[in-house]
């Protein structure tokens, strides 16, 4: 078995569009998922120009040459933090430490741009992407609570 992390290339697309739809799908399960995809919206089409940039900020995880996984830098900016859009594994393809080697990637990634930090989000209860950004050094810096407001008809 040979696994990879590496930069996305355009070949990379349509498997990037079923790995985003696959994550999607996931996270609108979970608690605060709705509102992180409303923020968030579905790159879909938008990966051509995505594995396009320079430097990379799109990388994928293959098991022999079948891409498992992804993660997703916003643009890259000197003295800036690099931080992570999008960062998923497929079920079947977790524990193997493509969640860790993508941060790790990632990271490289930034510090080779000029970012002087990198941030991400997990949701309430993620315990999986909790563990692999405390894993990575990466703590909480601040937790953002949220409450949707009826409307009152006033």
């Amino acid at each position: 078995m040979q696994t990879e992390v590496r930069p996305a290339r355009p070949d990379d697309v349509a498997a990037l569009r079923w790995l985003e739809e696959e994550a999607r799908a996931d996270v609108a399960l979970r608690r605060g998922g709705p509102q992180l995809l409303a923020d968030h919206p579905l790159i879909g089409d938008g990966w051509v120009d995505a594995v396009g940039t320079q430097p990379a900020r799109v990388l994928i995880a293959t098991i022999d040459d079948v891409a498992v996984g992804y993660l997703v830098l916003s643009p890259l900016v000197a003295g800036g933090t690099g931080r992570v859009q999008q960062v998923w594994v497929s079920p079947g393809a977790r524990e193997v430490g493509f969640g860790d080697d993508l941060l790790l990637s990632a990271m490289q990634l930034a510090r080779r741009a000029g970012a002087v930090a990198i941030e991400g989000e997990a949701l309430p209860g993620d315990r999986e992407t909790k563990n692999l950004y405390e894993r990575a050094g990466v703590t909480a810096r601040k937790i953002i609570v949220w409450k949707a407001l009826e409307a009152t008809g006033e």
